[in-house]
């Protein structure tokens, strides 16, 4: 069908869970204190790692930079999908679906290379510590950190006016919690087969290449831990890599398994699960994750406290 240049659909419906009205309330109820405890954990790690010059190195940099992501992320999704589990018919704007889809795409994005730059980052200190200082310098950060940023910006830039330059014939109906890629597709009354070899290919590059990368990572990584004569020095290696391999497995596996799925690989309501996983579980168990294994971020959230104590009692 050849892609026209206007589309009869100036809105679309989210259906969230609606086959499940009976559960709406609770989950609502789950996904706000899910919310909440996101926008306060990241915030937290945001502040500390601000504050403290102790922390101002590359990996609890690239930590704050993760933060900022998935703080962002929530912000972007949770709201809309608060609204979803509240109302029988929720509504979105053509606009607002194209926002939402913009920003999920950018910091979906940014996240993935980022993840593999702190991953490179591990490998450095941990591979080759007397050089570390060298290979991580200052330039070298803020080099993969910008690269990580555009990268994101790019990814959303291309992607979001193509998937919306189809047209829309209805029905109008996403069968999802927010407009994420595939689920909007489907409603596209054109072939869009170019578009699929190309969203294909890019996810490829953008979550496969860098999921490989750290993998390599990793597993120089881990030779090197298991060269250290020192069994202090190897807990110390394992404890500092496990953080980041927890949510590198968690964020790619189900960013993975939503984006290179086959349109009917799945059920719609498997595909929201899926979706749930890194939209929602990666934000909130970011910061519980470096928090409560990191002893450099615990020691400065405890003096952070100690501060806000001591002011409070002069």
């Amino acid at each position: 069908m050849k892609i026209q240049n206007q589309s009869s659909v100036v809105e679309f419906i989210l259906l969230g869970f609606s086959n499940f009205p009976q559960l709406q309330q609770q989950l609502f109820a789950i996904f706000l204190v899910i919310y909440l405890v996101t926008l306060v954990g990241n915030a937290i790690i945001i502040v500390i790692i601000s504050l403290d010059q102790r922390l101002h190195v590359p990996m609890y940099l690239f930590l704050q930079n993760l933060s900022v992501v998935d703080l962002s992320f929530s912000a972007v999704i949770m709201p809309e999908m608060l609204v979803v589990l509240s109302t029988e018919k929720t509504t979105i704007s053509f606009v607002g679906c194209f926002a939402q889809m913009y920003f999920i795409l950018l910091f979906g994005g940014t996240e993935c290379f980022l993840l593999g730059a702190m991953a490179y980052d591990r490998f450095s200190a941990i591979c080759h510590p007397l050089n570390y200082p060298m290979i991580m310098n200052k330039r070298i950060f803020m080099k993969l950190v910008i690269f990580s940023w555009v990268s994101g910006i790019m990814v959303a830039t291309v992607q979001t006016p193509w998937v919306f330059s189809f047209p829309f014939c209805g029905p109008n109906e996403i069968n999802h919690l927010f407009c994420e890629t595939p689920p909007v597709l489907e409603l596209v009354c054109a072939d869009t087969f170019l578009f699929e070899i190309y969203a294909f290919t890019g996810t490829i590059s953008i979550i496969m290449v860098p999921f490989l990368l750290i993998l390599l990572s990793y597993l120089q990584i881990l030779f090197a831990i298991l060269k250290m004569p020192s069994t202090t020095g190897r807990q110390k290696a394992f404890s500092t890599c496990a953080s980041h391999l927890t949510s590198v497995t968690l964020f790619y596996g189900t960013a993975s398994l939503t984006y290179l799925q086959p349109k009917s690989g799945y059920s719609p309501e498997t595909k929201k699960a899926m979706s749930l996983a890194y939209t929602l579980l990666t934000p909130l168990l970011n910061p519980l994750i470096y928090s409560l294994r990191n002893n450099e971020i615990k020691r400065a959230l405890m003096k952070l406290w100690r501060r806000k104590v001591v002011l409070h009692t002069v």
